[in-house]
């Protein structure tokens, strides 16, 4: 098979991923035949770390912002999502994407992994904890307790992440929807990561610590059609509070913005649509964009009006889907720092 025939048939064998694979435009493709979210659902842990192929979308996704001994400040982001191309639970229907990336003074090097199921490409389970990709892996006895580890053009990083306290429920329980229509997903985040680990650059590598994120979603159909992006934020506040907050960009001009504020020890208070506002306030040419890089945060009955600036506002990712990723510092009347994500950005 030539190189143009293979482009073709990957493409092909990925449309459906690549039509959701960041979490916008695309994912109000249909649901037919597969599992809808159900607000009665509790999680069940630790089952629910592995994957759900009855639903038809899902992933596995860690940022760090990262303080390197040298006194720079560093990102790295892994992601593997999980796409099924029909109603079944076979290995070789499930589609396979990964993404990596490393934030630096130098630049934001990005790179993409791509697997179908039942290859021994990629896999999760549960117990022991292991999400990998090719040579990419998140993996431990258990989520509490987790290696994180990633090759990036010429960087790579080997981080070890761990936490104290639960997983966060998102939503209501856990049940966190995306329109007033009513779509949604499972939703869960383990926020409270302490990192150390090594981020290795072209000129050698660097000690880093960090806090990290990770989030759990799965769904089969939690966009509408006319939600063209999502712009989503999750901050480690210097209070020792976590903010994760989202606004789901519509045509109609209503957009959909929630979030959770998650206290010191864990437990979420979630944010009634509206209880939230996210507003620009700096834009750059990103990748020949405009892409909002600053941002206004408020929430009145936390009496917090910040402001989130992006690190490096070069932070593109050029994947089959593109979007915006990188790490973010907060000012106002809380400071701390975090992550942003944009995506929707023609």
């Amino acid at each position: 098979m030539n190189v143009k025939a293979l482009c073709v048939c990957i493409l092909l064998a990925t449309a459906p991923l690549a039509a959701i694979a960041q979490k916008f435009a695309g994912m109000g493709a249909t649901e037919e035949g597969f599992a809808l979210p159900d607000p009665d659902t509790r999680f069940t842990f630790p089952k629910d770390h592995g994957s759900h192929p009855n639903f038809r979308i899902e992933w596995w996704y860690v940022t760090a912002i990262l303080t390197g001994a040298d006194g720079e400040t560093y990102g790295a982001q892994w992601t593997l999502f999980r796409n099924a191309i029909r109603p079944t639970a076979a290995e070789s229907d499930q589609i396979w994407l990964g993404h990596a990336a490393v934030s630096t003074p130098e630049g934001h090097f990005h790179a993409e992994r791509l697997a179908r199921g039942g290859t021994g490409q990629a896999s999760v389970t549960p117990t022991p904890f292991s999400a990998v990709i090719d040579e990419w892996a998140l993996e431990g006895p258990d989520l509490s307790n987790v290696k994180l580890t990633a090759q990036v053009s010429d960087s790579a990083y080997d981080l070890t992440l761990a936490s104290d306290r639960p997983c966060v429920p998102q939503g209501i329980q856990g049940f966190s929807q995306k329109s007033a229509a009513g779509l949604a997903s499972h939703y869960y985040s383990q926020p409270f990561y302490t990192v150390e680990g090594t981020i290795k650059l072209a000129s050698g590598p660097v000690a880093v610590t960090a806090q990290a994120w990770l989030d759990r979603e799965w769904s089969s159909q939690p966009l509408t059609e006319t939600q063209t992006g999502w712009d989503w934020i999750s901050l480690h506040l210097d209070s020792g509070a976590k903010l994760m907050g989202y606004r789901l960009r519509d045509t109609s001009g209503r957009d959909y913005v929630v979030g959770t504020w998650i206290a010191t020890d864990g437990t979420p208070s979630p944010f009634r649509p509206g209880d939230l506002t996210m507003k620009p306030n700096k834009w750059a040419r990103v990748a020949d964009r405009d892409v909002p890089v600053g941002w206004t945060v408020t929430l009145e009955n936390r009496d917090l009006e910040i402001d989130v600036h992006a690190v490096y506002p070069q932070s593109w990712m050029p994947a089959i889907v593109p979007y915006w990723e990188g790490p973010v510092q907060v000012t106002g009347t809380q400071s701390g720092r975090g992550y942003l994500e944009m995506t929707g950005y023609e």
